[in-house]
């Protein structure tokens, strides 16, 4: 039987051109060194359009590189940060490349990050010099045990990532609208600012990924404690009713602690249009008389059946065209519509409200299949004149103000680099699974592992449920629920009621009680040796405490 994920339990259905690059004339850094210092001049600029797949080089002229129609400028704030701008008033850009000449020590480990959820994919890897690692990444030398981090500031205005091969690095930036140029106009657009964590020892790795984390993001918005509770959606997968939400909401209500942050109770899809749901308004109010907070989840781009073609995306934009409607957010009474749905469920009191799919929805690609490019070509916006991570993060912003400060934020398929300093907490990985542990193993504990650095320094990680059901052993998910707990990241529980007994009663109080203390931090020991990381070290006590996420008969080798 194949596992339902929340992708295909809505039907829907995985690079962009390269040309070979110049060679630069610069003459690269004279040693082999672990730490990269691309806090410096690039080798190499060029520039890609929409009317050409061929790069275009630009001419130096000190800190300025130059082509007829366009010139990109960097300001360095040696060692801090660089900053990278571009005017193009009439080429329809797509896409930035700029290049640093480095002889790499030979050895070294890279981590990635993901455009947006991971999907079980995130490690640390020998060079792939094709790889692609969306945002940030790191190295790590086994030879000296230092980790050096590089990355780009969130709330970039381009779609970026960078690769690293034995003659140096490259960042890529895409400035395109839809799957076309960008069209800028008379403004002079700040692509990007880079910054980077210099050959430090931090203690470990995760310190660096921590330090790293906090120089993208300076801001960042976080909820006040620790967000715990219930979410139906891996024992009900959208067959859920208001009867069974409250049902779970009385479970959480006796098994919080009686002090502290109070728990949550999310309504997962399968409420809209639902004769089982005869009034959510009054469901929230039904939820917060247990001393619970109501969270509901929405989808606010996709459109309905009869909706006016003129207010939609067009249907080539998926890569997998199908009978679903994305909203054009760019024309003001599109994104109305959508911001409506935030504005209708703030209104019916509803503290937590997690919205989905708007990556898939507006740029018609999941993380997985982007590669290089966040879209596929032949397409626009309606307005050219911005960057589809403008476009983004316009939308986001929105989102904040139609919730109120008084709403927490939580973004599912959104693009956490962009959403950082907007929403309180952020899905980081693909769903973990009721119905077969081999998705968790693989989606959940993956990115916690190697995303739980951006826990509190870009927002609240919600590396997803705990689906307790018959068909999960009980002893693989009491660990998965322990580890994230023990995390300080979200704690949501998907509990089927024919799967709650005794035992299972007392684990989830005992996860609650150390989730909402919002004392612990654990963090992976071996790392570099494992994608699920079994030795994780509490940063309370220093204890480490082993986790074993392996059925005896080993892990399932087929899709999940």
């Amino acid at each position: 039987m194949n596992p339902i994920s929340r992708r295909t339990f809505f039907g829907a259905a995985a690079a962009a051109a390269a040309t070979p690059l110049a060679s630069a004339t610069t003459t690269p850094l004279p040693s082999r060194e672990s730490f990269l210092s691309i806090l410096r001049l690039p080798d190499y600029v060029a520039i890609y359009t929409e009317s050409s797949s061929a790069a275009t080089p630009l001419t130096k002229s000190s800190f300025r590189w130059q082509a007829p129609g366009i010139e990109i400028r960097t300001e360095i704030d040696s060692p801090k940060e660089s900053a990278i701008f571009v005017y193009a008033p009439k080429l329809p850009l797509t896409r930035i490349h700029f290049r640093w000449n480095a002889a790499l020590r030979p050895g070294l480990l890279f981590l990635g990050d993901a455009w947006e959820r991971s999907y079980g994919d995130l490690a640390f890897r020998p060079m792939v010099p094709e790889r692609v690692m969306p945002w940030y990444f790191a190295t790590h030398d086994p030879s000296t045990t230092q980790t050096h981090g590089y990355g780009i500031r969130t709330g970039a205005a381009a779609f970026c990532f960078w690769q690293v091969d034995p003659a140096g690095v490259s960042l890529w930036m895409d400035v395109g609208n839809g799957g076309n140029g960008v069209l800028l106009g008379d403004r002079e657009l700040h692509v990007a600012t880079i910054v980077s964590c210099p050959r430090t020892f931090y203690g470990s790795i995760h310190g660096l990924l921590t330090c790293l984390c906090k120089a993208m993001c300076p801001r960042p918005r976080l909820p006040s404690g620790t967000i715990y509770g219930t979410n139906d959606w891996y024992y009900a997968y959208g067959k859920n009713s208001e009867a069974g939400i409250l049902r779970d909401t009385a479970l959480v209500a006796d098994l919080a602690p009686k002090s502290g942050p109070r728990p949550f109770s999310v309504i997962d899809d399968g409420w809209r249009n639902n004769p089982a749901f005869p009034d959510m308004a009054k469901l929230a109010k039904k939820i917060r008389a247990h001393n619970v907070r109501p969270g509901i989840w929405i989808r606010p781009t996709i459109a309905t059946a009869g909706t006016n073609p003129k207010l939609l995306l067009p249907q080539k934009h998926f890569r997998s065209p199908g009978d679903e409607l994305a909203y054009d957010i760019t024309i003001p009474e599109a994104r109305a519509a959508a911001i409506a749905k935030m504005t209708q469920v703030v209104g019916w009191k509803y503290e937590l409200v997690k919205h989905d799919f708007s990556t898939y929805d507006l740029l018609g690609q999941w993380g997985f299949e982007m590669g290089a490019s966040p879209t596929i070509p032949g397409w626009h916006f309606n307005d050219r004149s911005r960057t589809n991570a403008e476009i983004l993060l316009d939308y986001y912003k929105a989102l904040r103000a139609a919730a109120g400060d008084q709403t927490i934020l939580l973004g599912c398929n959104t693009v956490g680099h962009l959403s950082a300093g907007i929403f309180e907490m952020q899905r980081t990985g693909d769903d973990t699974s009721g119905r077969l542990w081999e998705r968790t193993r693989r989606m959940g504990i993956n990115t916690l592992a190697y995303r739980v650095a951006q826990d509190r320094t870009f927002f609240s990680v919600d590396a997803d449920c705990v689906g307790i059901t018959n068909d999960i052993p009980w002893p693989l998910n009491r660990q998965w629920m322990d580890l994230l707990a023990r995390s300080g990241t979200g704690l949501f529980v998907s509990p089927s009621p024919d799967a709650i007994g005794n035992e299972q009663r007392n684990a989830i109080a005992e996860a609650f009680a150390i989730a909402a203390a919002g004392t612990f931090r654990a963090q992976p020991v071996d790392i570099l040796d494992s994608t699920t990381p079994q030795q994780w070290k509490s940063t309370q006590d220093g204890a480490t405490h082993s986790y074993k996420w392996f059925p005896n008969d080993g892990t399932d080798p087929y899709p999940v």
